[in-house]
């Protein structure tokens, strides 16, 4: 079963699942559908998984969980939201009771839990590679620490086999040819595509690891796949290249103009505002060798194909087929 079927991440790896033959369980705060031609026997639930009674009705029967919810308001809302940790770290903790206590002869059930590259703070040294010690600076990445360590605990102590992968920036187009989430690469495309400017809050140089989101979905598939090799461990995600956020802009700037037909916007820098952060302004980039060596995942797309795919994704959302080119 997925937790947070409907999200940006959860789409993805339900349409992935979805191709297998399996029973399959996608639980979110929004309707969803259930993908189309899936192989698998799929069922689509509504829940609030913050009310235990209605976690243990969706998680009934589950061999196998991935548990991908974030609350609404988004990392960099965390501390001003007393919700949040509700969300981000109390269901983990409601999810590994429900599953304890239901506990009989049979394997523990697999967790597969989506955690975050920035749990290690600032980074002293690149690339990050799961050796390094945690120092998470902000309130979020303190509470997806906290709930990794409820899913190690529970490890250790044979209520289940979790698995934390910890994910870097994920972009992306979904499975339906949307572009949706609130990252930095959908947030410029629809700025591009407004004729607005793309701002930078740095000289550009920053880099970012940036993931493909449906390459991320097969990562969990592995995860899933290769439980005994990854439980009790943490993970992290990437493809092992860092590109500085200005050629990021400025390639969405350019796939836009060509989509469009008009100038490339603008890239211009700007002082960062009060919401940034000290993560903001470091350069992030993943060795996932270990994760790799372990199941055989490697991100399949490259960055100016998904890239494309992603502005290609709006226009068509958008209803913009006058921006189509002859």
């Amino acid at each position: 079963m997925v937790l947070g079927g409907s999200g940006f991440v959860g789409a993805a790896v339900v349409e992935a699942l979805a191709r297998r033959p399996i029973r399959l369980r996608t639980v979110g705060r929004r309707p969803q559908s259930a993908p189309a031609g899936a192989v698998a026997q799929v069922e689509v639930r509504s829940a609030d998984l913050t009310a235990r009674r209605e976690l243990e009705a969706v998680v009934a029967g589950a061999d196998a969980v991935i548990h991908l919810l974030m609350h609404t308001a988004g990392w960099r809302e965390a501390a001003s939201d007393p919700a949040s940790e509700r969300v981000n770290v109390g269901v983990a903790r409601d999810l590994v009771g429900v599953l304890r206590e239901r506990r009989g002869t049979a394997p523990p059930p697999t967790v597969v839990f989506a955690g975050s590259t920035s749990q290690a703070g600032v980074p002293q040294r690149l690339p990050l590679d799961g050796s390094e010690p945690d120092r998470p600076t902000t309130t979020y990445d303190r509470q997806k620490h906290a709930a990794e360590q409820v899913f190690k605990a529970a490890t250790a102590a044979g209520s289940v086999r979790g698995v934390s992968l910890r994910l870097p920036t994920v972009y992306g187009d979904s499975p339906r040819g949307r572009l949706t989430g609130r990252g930095v690469v959908s947030t410029m495309v629809r700025k591009a595509f407004a004729g607005e400017e793309l701002t930078l809050w740095n000289d550009g140089t920053v880099q970012r690891d940036l993931l493909y989101v449906h390459d991320a979905a097969d990562a969990f598939l592995a995860g899933l796949d290769h439980v005994d090799l990854l439980a009790g461990g943490h993970w992290p995600l990437g493809t092992g290249r860092g590109v500085p956020l200005g050629d990021v802009l400025r390639t969405i700037a350019d796939l836009v103009a060509a989509r469009s037909g008009r100038p490339p916007v603008p890239v211009v820098c700007v002082p960062p505002p009060d919401v940034a952060t000290a993560t903001d302004m470091h350069s992030i980039v993943i060795d996932a060798s270990g994760f790799r060596t372990a199941t055989g995942w490697r991100p399949r797309v490259p960055l100016h194909t998904a890239l494309r795919r992603c502005v290609d994704a709006f226009a068509r959302d958008a209803g913009q087929r006058a921006y189509s080119r002859p």
